[in-house]
């Protein structure tokens, strides 16, 4: 089990749980074409994202396998909604996660999205006691690619035409690093 203390600190942002509070600040990104575009969901509408914040507000801490941290990122000199950074628990028996996150485009180009998915990196490997995290891509978001190779993340694969996404053959790229190879 990981529960963590929060806030989760960087030089320039927080991650903290989600509140009820932040429902306008996600919808700002949520109900995006051009943030939905490489992912599995389309642009959501406020009910929708009111759906997806209850879910969000739940995962904070890691009990059993499955679980995920879903943590806003804000900014911390304005307390900004910015994203959100997220750690899934894979497997407890293979000892593997993934990271995700979801940055306004508004906030993209800044260094953000590296900045804030380290710390869950972090967590996974020392106080969960993963042994490899992954991080999963449709193939074409060559920007969110740079983040993980600036992670330290390797390229292990790239699935082509593996799974239908949106009425469309889509291709994945895998990313993974070891607890052994990870540098904090």
């Amino acid at each position: 089990m990981l529960t963590p203390e929060y806030p989760l600190t960087t030089p320039r942002l927080h991650l903290r749980p989600f509140t009820p509070d932040d429902l306008d600040a996600l919808h700002a990104y949520e109900s995006r074409p051009d943030v939905t575009r490489y992912l599995y969901w389309e642009p959501r509408d406020r009910h929708t994202t009111r759906t997806s914040l209850d879910k969000k507000i739940t995962r904070h801490t890691l009990h059993d396998e499955g679980d995920a941290l879903d943590l806003a990122i804000t900014l911390r000199t304005t307390g900004q909604l910015i994203g959100n950074a997220l750690l899934i628990w894979t497997s407890a028996q293979h000892r593997q996660g993934e990271i995700g996150y979801v940055l306004h485009p508004d906030h993209h180009g800044h260094g953000y999205a590296p900045e804030a998915t380290r710390p869950l990196i972090h967590l996974g490997f020392t106080q969960l006691g993963l042994h490899r995290i992954t991080g999963r891509l449709d193939a074409r978001n060559k920007a969110s690619a740079r983040v993980l190779e600036k992670l330290g993340m390797r390229h292990e694969a790239t699935l082509i035409d593996n799974e239908i996404v949106k009425g469309e053959w889509t291709s994945e790229t895998i990313y993974a690093i070891l607890d052994t190879e990870w540098t904090p």
